[in-house]
């Protein structure tokens, strides 16, 4: 329908709901958590809106408690992801030529339904498949989720709403097309709300989408395909495709027809994938738009102006909520050596203070790493720092007889480029280092230099010169930099996300930026008084 220039909703913010003792989204969310645990699911693949069943399975078990089967999921082989690509190709052209605003309606939609109805699903599924805890899985497959599906058609609008100036006798206008081809996702783990968002902002474009969701969250992200199915996304638009990672990116990149990557994950998986597509250039019908966010290597910088309390509570979120498997997650601390007994002695009391556990427990603060790969990278990493020496303040210990549990760990090194203090973790291990503040121009150096990534980071002082000193020290040491507050929790809408380094192309998820990656302008021009002669006035004799 063409007959009105149509608005979106201005977006704000889901509210967070608290799940405080007797409160009803509680009894709710205990409710739908026995219904997951008690029913197991088989999952399949969804191409072109058809429900595939390979006959390969692969099983879903709880993080924190192994034993536990929430059901099995069916894998992709080379014929299914041949299927899916044909299937996104075949939408296209029907999907791309729907209003704008009839595709940002069921994103509208998908959005809804998460707030309402099927709000304690979405925090349940992401609980129980990927160890997050009820405020966790709040933040994360409900709010977060809404945020990008609310934001991104608004954003979508403010694109449209770029047309370029004109003078008398012409129009000028700009078309924002999607890209020719079909986009491929690749989704973590450790966000349902990336899930959400990565296939869904390059859709809402116009695009067609290939989704490969991370095996260790195929279950809550199987949840959000059913819910893009039932707000009324066409077939073929979105294809979930779960199964190994390799097999699936190999078969896709080689396809002359991907127009678009749009990838979270590790930074080594992401580096191997940009190499591939460039050693395909020649085959590809156009340059594929590459956008990814990757690993991090966290700061918490300790001005000697800090607030205790404030600074201890920050440091503990930052480093600990979700076993620190946030790619903005706190992995190394800066603590002034003029303030570092301290700090260090706070901290410690805190740290062993956290309760960690099973989050159906809803009194622990934590639960355990997403799998045994995991669990063995992090646990082989507190080794290695005992071994070099380095002092194991709080934590360290891990069971996996029940659970992939790791304690909240603070290791305090006199190596300021020690191992744990420059790779990437992805775990609740914690390095500190005490620098030397009478030197505090080498001491941002230091932090600037250390790491390869440029993510998050948080400056902790009161002293407002200190802190303008640090966000200018730190401007390309991360792409969101956080006074006074912990580097994780970014906001869709209130603090676009992304970094550059090592971390990403900084396209910023959750921003107008990140939308316009999917689209392809078109210059139009209209002349309204075209010349009859093809002689120009210069050309004329003189008189």
């Amino acid at each position: 329908m063409n007959n009105g220039i149509f608005h979106i909703p201005r977006p704000i913010n889901e509210p967070v709901f608290n799940y405080a003792p007797g409160s009803l989204e509680r009894a709710t969310l205990k409710k739908e958590l026995d219904h997951l645990r008690t029913n197991q699911i088989e999952i399949p693949l969804i191409i072109g809106g058809r429900e595939l069943r390979t006959g390969k399975t692969a099983t879903i078990r709880r993080p924190d408690a192994h034993g536990e089967v929430l059901g099995v999921y069916h894998l992709a082989g080379e014929t299914e992801v041949k299927m899916a690509m044909e299937a996104a190709l075949a939408a296209q052209e029907g999907w791309a030529a729907m209003p704008w605003e009839e595709r940002a309606a069921v994103f509208l939609k998908v959005a809804e339904l998460i707030s309402g109805k099927y709000r304690a699903l979405m925090d349940a599924a992401t609980m129980l498949c990927q160890s997050k805890t009820a405020y966790q899985a709040e933040i994360d497959a409900v709010c977060e989720a809404i945020d990008f599906l609310r934001f991104n058609p608004w954003f979508m609008e403010q694109i449209y709403s770029q047309q370029p100036d004109n003078v008398k006798g012409e129009w000028n206008r700009s078309a924002y097309r999607p890209l020719e081809g079909f986009v491929y996702a690749i989704t973590p783990f450790n966000f349902t709300s990336i899930a959400a968002n990565l296939p869904t902002s390059p859709a809402m474009m116009g695009n067609t989408v290939v989704w490969k969701p991370a095996s260790n969250a195929v279950y809550s992200n199987y949840m959000l395909m059913r819910l893009y199915m039932e707000a009324g996304l066409p077939p073929g638009v979105i294809n979930f495709v779960p199964g190994s990672g390799s097999l699936i990116s190999n078969v896709v990149l080689a396809s002359p027809e991907l127009a678009g990557f749009h990838f979270t994950g590790s930074t080594e998986v992401f580096r191997s994938l940009w190499k591939q597509i460039s050693s395909n250039l020649e085959y590809y019908r156009s340059y594929p738009r590459i956008v990814g966010e990757t690993g991090g290597k966290d700061f918490i910088f300790i001005d000697p102006s800090a607030e205790l309390e404030p600074t201890v509570a920050s440091t503990l979120r930052g480093a600990y909520e979700y076993q620190g498997q946030k790619c903005s997650a706190a992995s190394r601390l800066y603590i002034p050596e003029s303030r570092a007994s301290e700090f260090i002695e706070a901290l410690v009391a805190q740290i062993s203070t956290i309760p960690m556990g099973e989050i159906t427990d809803f009194r622990n603060f934590m639960g355990a790493v997403i799998d045994e790969t995991a669990f063995e990278n992090i646990h082989g990493y507190i080794e290695r720092a005992k071994a070099q020496g380095a002092k194991v303040l709080a934590g360290s210990n891990c069971n996996k007889s029940h659970g992939w549990f790791i304690e909240p760990t603070l290791i305090l090194t006199e190596d300021p480029r020690s191992e744990t203090m420059v790779n990437e973790i992805f775990g609740p291990v914690l390095t500190a280092y005490v620098y030397d503040d009478r030197d505090m121009e080498a001491a941002y150096r230091l932090i600037d230099s250390t790491s390869p990534y440029g993510l998050t980071g948080a400056i902790m002082a009161t002293d407002r010169e200190r802190i303008n000193r640090a966000l200018l020290a730190f401007q390309n040491s991360a792409g969101n930099l956080y006074i006074n507050d912990k580097p994780t929790g970014a906001v869709v809408g209130r603090q676009p996300f992304g970094g550059a380094r090592a971390s990403g192309t900084n396209d910023k998820a959750g921003s107008i930026i990140n939308l316009l990656r999917w689209v392809s302008a078109l210059a139009i021009k209209e002349n309204f008084s075209p010349p009859a002669d093809w002689r120009y006035p210069f050309m004329k004799g003189d008189d």
